[in-house]
């Protein structure tokens, strides 16, 4: 959409509010589909709400390209947002519900590493889609989207079902069959499946409605999580909220959309180098997420969360010092303007070491069994309202403080984020799903859940 929201302000007419609201849209959409995901994932399974979730980008993607007018355009966007909200959950939990514990961090990032990609694919399409008229390229480049849908469609073929779901479900013969197919070996699979259905039945004993694995179907979390949450509870939704505010709060999203902008107005008004800068700062972003991917398991979530927020609030405040100078300067110095290109880069780098993969991985691993759907849902709501809401007003609040003053503002907020880190993300790496909810229990073992846990533990053993 970066690219194309060039072409479609040319081509349509329309206003910076109307793309502002175009760009937004989607996210505000995507609220939506975070929302509703959690549930349909715990009444229909991950597999086919994955299924669901490339259908709507499917639907999304065609309506988009075909659009003859800017209604038909924003209505594209808005069931491509439901379909984002969607994949945001689905993707993570289920990565996180098949993998084992020592892995679980390299693959649960692997939906931010090929988000990434897929934004350095679309960098690389806009630019190459560039010279074709404008009335064409742009339908192009979002019709396209429709490609990697139906590859999701297809695969999702192959694909198992969570083990963890099915045990929840009452069918463990499955889930067994599932773990020897992403096994070591079977005496491995007997073990995972025997901690599984361990916590699975610790789960049922907090659910106090005569609730049993055959009859589950995600219900009363919602009470549990808002309404009457244990202090454990409490603590893993304040941490997984937390820190997918934060991740947008950071004007990720927005420098995304609206780099173009910004160097334009620092100058660069060839669309091809526009397009260029978008190019370079993919490969930026793709280059580190690999990084992340690969070292996540290795140095643990925390240092890597911490490194990634200082280094982030670090390019913002250099982004918001070049952007000034640019912008009382009538010449527009060579070295400013590279200034503002590496801190971009340095910016988005950071976002990919730090809060883009691991936001995913945290949000899909710290509640429990019967929390995690419709908790990592929720969480991931707040994250595409704020995403939804930067994305909507950047372009106005940028107008009225400059967009250097908006890098400030958005580089004090990164800052409130870093410490926010460092207090309330605990350390999940090489724990088991099972074992993580311990880490949000009082030390002294003071809580009632925590309390009734080990009860629990003690007459399975």
């Amino acid at each position: 959409m970066s690219g194309a929201v060039l072409f479609i302000k040319e081509n349509l007419k329309i206003s910076s509010v109307q793309v502002e609201i175009l760009v937004g849209v989607l996210n505000i959409c995507s609220l939506f589909g975070s929302l509703a995901s959690g549930k349909t994932s715990d009444y229909i399974g991950r597999r086919k709400t994955i299924v669901l979730a490339a259908t709507t980008f499917l639907i999304g993607a065609v309506l988009m390209g075909f659009a003859p007018s800017y209604p038909f355009l924003l209505a594209g966007r808005v069931v491509a947002g439901i379909g984002v909200g969607y994949s945001l959950m689905i993707a993570p939990v289920y990565t996180a519900e098949l993998s084992p514990a020592m892995n679980r961090g390299f693959l649960t990032s692997l939906p931010e590493v090929f988000i990434v990609i897929g934004i350095l694919v679309g960098y690389i399409v806009n630019y190459a889609l560039s010279g074709l008229p404008s009335n064409i390229n742009w339908r192009i480049m979002l019709g396209l989207a429709a490609v990697p849908s139906l590859v999701i469609g297809f695969g999702v073929m192959a694909m198992p079902e969570s083990p963890r779901w099915l045990v929840m479900q009452g069918k463990p013969d499955e889930a067994k069959r599932v773990l020897v197919r992403i096994s070591n070996s079977p005496q491995e699979a007997e073990l995972r499946l025997q901690e599984i259905t361990d916590s699975a039945s610790r789960e049922f004993q907090f659910l106090h409605s005569g609730i049993s694995s055959n009859t589950w179907r995600g219900q009363g979390v919602w009470k549990e999580l808002l309404f009457k949450p244990s202090k454990p509870v409490r603590r893993m939704l304040v941490a997984a909220v937390g820190i997918n505010f934060f991740m947008q709060a950071s004007g990720n999203d927005a420098v995304i959309y609206y780099t173009p902008e910004v160097f334009r107005a620092a100058g660069i008004h060839n669309k091809r180098q526009l397009f260029g800068v978008n190019v370079i700062m993919g490969l930026s972003k793709a280059a580190f997420v690999m990084v992340s991917a690969f070292y996540l398991d290795r140095f643990g979530r925390r240092p890597l969360l911490l490194l990634g927020s200082t280094g982030m609030a670090l390019s913002l405040f250099i982004l918001g010092l070049g952007s000034k100078i640019l912008q009382h300067s009538d010449s527009k110095p060579l070295w400013a303007v590279t200034m503002c290109i590496v801190a971009v880069c340095g910016f988005v780098s950071f976002f990919s070491i730090g809060l883009g993969p691991i936001t995913w991985v945290y949000s899909s691993e710290i509640f429990p069994l019967r929390l995690r759907a419709q908790g990592s849902g929720l969480a991931i709501s707040v994250n595409r309202l704020v995403s939804g809401v930067v994305s909507m007003t950047f372009l106005t609040v940028s107008m009225k403080i400059s967009f250097g003053g908006m890098f400030f503002v958005l580089g004090g907020i990164m800052v409130v984020g870093t410490v926010f880190f460092y207090v309330v993300m605990p350390e999940t790496k090489g724990k088991s799903l099972e074992e993580i909810q311990f880490l949000f229990q009082d030390k002294e073992g003071g809580d009632v859940e925590t309390k009734e846990v080990r009860r629990v533990d003690l007459e399975l053993t």
